[in-house]
């Protein structure tokens, strides 16, 4: 017989909350600061910077997914990863390959549109409540590099080509995370769209906050040290993990209706 509670421990991925979504965008402000530390501070650039965080992603994704249940900080050092690959791929594709932000933005949302169908058409679910799974997994953190990616890809191309600055490109993004909660709260809208879509949208948030912060006063940032304010950003995280604990997303049945 299936038991609930052995379902429960099964699942390695946090519980969706208001501190599930602070601790995103705390993470994504954290990889757009330390990828412009490594690629631009450190003067490596942006394909050795993009090889060491998809070094690092791998390395931790795979500890990831090999874990029996699920580990706070491990999850978040994934997701960490998945930024700072996130940010310096994306500054890749639009920068150094040529393309431009319009550009990067549809090759992105092309990889990341392919890997949910791909994912829904091998499982039947593209819901988190249905990772209990290594495959579902593996399916999970692909989507959530190309929409990190995606996101980083479509904050700059509003900060930058569309004109709206850091402070700008936040508000928007911030009032599309509005509307996303009021569809979760006043529609039947599938909740698991609703998640998607937020977590896109999170990204974005986060890697123009983070521009803001780090990017000099000439282009409309604060000028604040990619170093420090990736520490400052770091030790917060860690903190609010060791102070609010969370719990892992209760698993539901294939059979069950989707959310």
């Amino acid at each position: 017989m299936d038991d609930p509670h052995r379902r429960e421990a099964l699942s390695k991925v946090p519980e969706v909350t208001l501190l599930f979504w602070a601790l995103k965008i705390l993470a994504t402000t954290l990889g757009e600061t330390g990828g412009d530390a490594v690629t631009m501070s450190m003067h490596m650039g942006y394909a050795i910077g993009t090889l060491i965080f998809a070094t690092l992603f791998v390395v931790a994704v795979t500890a990831q997914i090999r874990a029996k249940r699920f580990h706070p900080f491990l999850f978040w050092a994934v997701i960490a990863a998945t930024t700072t690959a996130g940010t310096t791929l994306a500054d890749l594709v639009d920068r150094s390959l040529g393309i431009g932000y319009g550009g990067g933005v549809r090759v992105l949302l092309l990889l990341l549109l392919a890997t949910l169908a791909l994912w829904h058409w091998t499982l039947g679910s593209i819901s988190i409540d249905r990772i209990d799974s290594r495959k579902a997994e593996a399916f999970y953190w692909a989507t959530v590099f190309f929409s990190q990616t995606l996101g980083t890809a479509l904050g700059d191309q509003l900060a930058d080509s569309a004109g709206l600055g850091y402070a700008g490109s936040a508000l928007v993004f911030a009032a599309g995370l509005v509307l996303v909660a009021l569809a979760y709260y006043r529609t039947r809208v599938s909740r698991t769209l609703l998640f998607w879509i937020a977590f896109i949208l999170t990204r974005p948030l986060g890697a123009t906050v983070g521009d803001f912060l780090d990017k000099p006063h000439a282009h409309g940032g604060l000028g604040l040290s990619r170093y420090i304010a990736t520490v400052v950003l770091a030790v917060v995280i860690v903190a609010t993990i060791s102070l609010l604990p969370q719990r892992a997303e209760p698993l539901r049945s294939r059979g069950s209706a989707s959310r």
